[in-house]
């Protein structure tokens, strides 16, 4: 599986060299004027906060094993077979990736306004990412699987990197996703030499040893940072903000995806053909890993290529569910945490009920998401977040109907 790294990083710095082309000489070429909206970044946003449902409505209505492994739960027939291995193959890892991309590229972006706007960008953006770990721990005691507080930790790594060149972020962002495959394989040694205990990991309430335990947390750092590495990246060549040109998206479709679907299928096939055996746990997930950043590239790419297009209804509410991600994310858990966990027992639904939850959700939140903007300006979550933000208060109704537009 190995061969795959030095081949991955060889495509990643190709990619660099031809986004550092469009401004080699101008660091912020992915910068707007202060009060411009960048739709594509709303439309990105939109789509993995839905995908992001996704990953997490599995253990709100399942189990954290069967997250993991398809085995452990909620498969009971053929179509919760199809269900899971979809979201092996396209949705896991990959939805957080585009996520963690774009809180890199939002933590740039944020700085570079502030300093148009005369204020201290270090400062200002490590307050404001300190409140996110306060939202975060408040919403930890909601749901374990908060990822608030591991982003808003990652943050001052991502300000230290905020002037550094495409390829330096890349190759940082490659070098993390490396480290954590290393790490997962020595990890899988100690699982198989009995040194240690996958236990909730894999299957039931057991206890998890403490080497897989910081596996999982190196692993769940190492992958949000060096995605959030590459969107800084991203957003200097402004092809995460829909600024490069067709040709490249349309390479970037094709790489990506012919790359990393095979090796994510199999990812999915070399578990399912072991039994999900205890000894591939680890070892198995990482054809995925390596998956992830191709894959999130091409549907990066397949996204900015259709926000390109004349806008729709349908491109409305995905930016709405965009500019409202905080808020969304938000809901999703209770949403998750109320049907799933609450009125149904845990473990009562399929995967393919808890698909059916998740369609239910991805509609409200397209339908209100949109009704809400038409009266306001942020959503009610951002709306706090940046009023403690700016420590003044922030408009929040709309005034005209220029600006609901």
């Amino acid at each position: 599986m190995f061969h795959h790294v030095p081949y991955l990083h060889f495509q990643m710095q190709k990619l660099s060299k031809i986004l550092r082309r469009k401004d080699n000489t101008d660091m912020r070429s992915g910068a707007t004027k202060q009060n411009e909206r960048i739709t594509n970044l709303d439309t990105v946003r939109g789509l993995a906060t839905l995908g992001i449902l996704v990953m997490n409505a599995v253990n709100f209505g399942i189990s954290d094993s069967a997250y993991h492994n398809l085995d452990a739960g909620g498969s009971n027939n053929p179509f919760d077979w199809v269900v899971g291995v979809a979201g092996e193959i396209f949705i896991d890892q990959k939805t957080m990736a585009l996520f963690s991309m774009l809180f890199g590229a939002g933590i740039v972006l944020f700085a570079d306004r502030a300093v148009e706007k005369g204020r201290k960008p270090v400062l200002l953006s490590l307050w404001r990412n300190l409140l996110l770990f306060g939202f975060g721990s408040l919403h930890v005691l909601l749901w374990q699987g908060d990822i608030l507080t591991l982003y808003a930790c990652c943050a001052p790594v991502v300000l230290l990197f905020r002037k550094r060149t495409p390829r330096v972020l890349f190759s940082w962002g490659i070098g993390f996703f490396v480290l954590t495959i290393l790490h997962g394989v020595i990890t899988q040694g100690l699982v198989n030499n009995g040194e240690t205990e996958l236990g909730s990991f894999w299957s039931g309430d057991s206890s998890m040893g403490d080497e897989v335990g910081f596996w999982f947390l190196v692993d769940t750092v190492c992958r949000a940072l060096g995605c959030m590495l590459i969107g800084v990246a991203l957003y200097r060549s402004g092809f995460i903000s829909g600024k490069s040109e067709r040709a490249l998206y349309q390479k970037t479709i094709r790489w990506g995806l012919g790359f990393g679907l095979p090796l994510a299928t199999a990812g999915v096939l070399w578990q399912a053909l072991a039994d999900y055996d205890p000894e591939v746990a680890i070892i198995g997930q990482l054809p995925n890993t390596v998956a992830t950043i191709p894959l999130a590239l091409a549907f990066l790419s397949i996204i900015s290529l259709w926000d390109s297009r004349p806008s729709t209804p349908i491109h409305d509410r995905v930016r709405s569910v965009g500019q409202m991600a905080f808020t969304n994310y938000l809901t999703q858990t209770v949403f998750g945490v109320v049907v799933l966990s609450a009125i149904f027992d845990k473990g009562d639904l399929g995967r393919g009920g808890v698909a059916l939850f998740i369609l239910c959700v991805w509609c409200i939140q397209l339908v209100w998401s949109k009704l809400w903007l038409a009266h306001f300006r942020f959503g009610p979550a951002e709306w706090v977040w940046r009023t403690m933000t700016y420590r003044k208060y922030q408009p929040l109704r709309r005034t005209t109907q220029k600006e609901a537009s």
